[in-house]
């Protein structure tokens, strides 16, 4: 893929097509409008990325480790953190090999240059993807273990979690490769856009569905204790704060980069769109962000998973 400028890094195209670099040189001139680019150093990008891989290896090996996380939900778990950990491996080791040109340390064909770009590209975006995909399912098997509770391990089966996670993943390599492919294409952006806004939509009708029940629970446990009002005000306000946390933050750290797919269709031309694309890296690092803000959510909180984790840093030292 043609990558040009500072903004090099995953699906650099869509920033180096001739209506957008045409028009982000307006955006800058004294003509158009004050533009805001927040730049991110080479140095944080790489810090990020190894932390975020850091983290989800231990996430997976944790959960590898212990035959009691051998569940549909730790696998799921292990899923997303295998997502996430391919995101952050892919930015670095991309962003390394460009640093490395940069500085005249690696020398190759520029064709070479060009099939490694695409295939990291395809690498980020079926990560990217399966992530989206994976957050989604962690969301569906929550809402099956509360509203199904009694059903739940016959309705969650192994070989059902399995099945869709070697679904999740072959749909995310394929349509990462449909789309750097025909990454030129408006059809395809918006496939992307509106997959990710189904995602939103899906994770928030579950999530605030859950917080439903558990608040309609909690005021039945209430009434057969006679507890006061202000104790289940009191839960309800944790619940809604821990569920404008999960999906603020998922909002925060995707919404961006599918925004800037969003403006690539919308406004290609105009001077105030090409503003928001000079910001992709920062859009770039943000996902990296929510990649390592991932396993605080969803792995971490389980103490099982935390007494894992020690007897794997333990065995490593």
């Amino acid at each position: 893929m043609p990558v040009l400028g500072p903004q090099r890094r995953l699906l650099g195209s869509l920033n180096s097509t001739p209506q957008a670099t045409t028009h982000l040189g307006l955006a800058t001139n004294q003509t158009g409008p004050q533009c805001l680019e927040v730049s991110v150093p080479d140095g944080l990008f790489l810090s990020l990325g190894l932390v975020s891989l850091v983290e989800n290896v231990l996430v997976v090996a944790a959960i590898t480790k212990n035959r009691n996380l051998h569940s549909p939900m730790y696998y799921f778990i292990c899923c997303l953190a295998a997502s996430d950990l391919l995101v952050s491996m892919s930015n670095v080791l991309e962003t390394a090999v460009m640093l490395l040109l940069e500085a005249g340390a690696l020398a190759t064909r520029a064709t070479v240059v060009q099939q490694l770009d695409n295939v990291m590209d395809v690498l980020i975006c079926g990560s990217m993807v399966s992530s989206l995909c994976s957050l989604g399912a962690i969301a569906v098997d929550r809402y099956i273990s509360v509203f199904y509770a009694l059903r739940y391990h016959s309705i969650v089966t192994l070989p059902r979690a399995w099945r869709a996670i070697a679904a999740i993943w072959v749909a995310s390599v394929l349509s990462s490769t449909l789309f750097i492919t025909y990454y030129d294409h408006t059809a395809v952006l918006l496939c992307l856009v509106s997959f990710f806004v189904a995602m939103l939509a899906l994770m928030a009708v579950l999530y605030v569905h859950m917080l439903a029940r558990a608040c309609q629970h909690a005021r039945g446990i209430a009434r057969l204790h006679k507890r006061q009002c202000p104790i289940h005000q009191g839960f309800g306000l944790k619940g809604v704060a821990t569920l404008t946390i999960l999906l603020g933050i998922f909002l925060l750290c995707w919404g961006p980069f599918f925004l800037h797919l969003f403006l690539i269709v919308l406004c290609p031309q105009h001077p105030t769109c090409g503003c928001i694309f000079k910001n992709f890296n920062l859009f770039l690092a943000l996902i990296i962000c929510n990649s390592i803000v991932d396993p605080l959510i969803y792995a971490f909180r389980s103490q099982e998973l935390r007494k894992t984790l020690q007897e794997v840093l333990q065995c490593s030292w």
